[in-house]
């Protein structure tokens, strides 16, 4: 059976405030950055999600293992107060992040490299077009 959970977590990134949507799917984590202005309000948060979460660039998937805790009512009380208390994100999510930064870095990089060489092309065929023209002339 396929497991998938979703988390939110929101947070003062200095001067922003910072969502970060973490998706598991099949022991796979899947990280998406936002960047909010001011302290979001929470029907600003719930809109957000429900207009553009489908809009949203996943990172690549990174292998996570859960461990299966007991199901205390107590100790999932401690952990939601520990979680509230830990600012930031997690070690895996900042590894898909980083992942996901690195592949953008070389996307921009390939459309970079054609534009440039399009622009050679393109000063190329003025340049030829020029040279036609001064024989045409003659």
């Amino acid at each position: 059976m396929d497991k998938m959970s979703g988390k939110l977590t929101i947070f003062f990134e200095d001067p922003f405030w910072v969502g970060v949507f973490e998706k598991v799917s099949d022991d796979r984590l899947s990280v998406s950055k936002m960047t909010f202005g001011s302290e979001p309000k929470d029907n600003e948060v719930r809109d957000f999600i429900l207009k553009y979460y489908g809009e949203l660039k996943f990172s690549p998937a990174v292998e996570v293992r859960f461990k299966k805790t007991a199901d205390n009512p107590k100790r999932r009380q401690r952990n939601a107060v520990k979680q509230m208390q830990n600012t930031g994100i997690g070690t895996k999510s900042q590894q898909a992040l980083q992942k996901q930064r690195e592949e953008m870095m070389v996307e921009r990089r390939q459309n970079k490299k054609e534009m440039r060489e399009a622009e050679r092309q393109k000063q190329f065929d003025l340049k030829q077009q020029k040279r036609k023209e001064k024989h045409k002339g003659h």
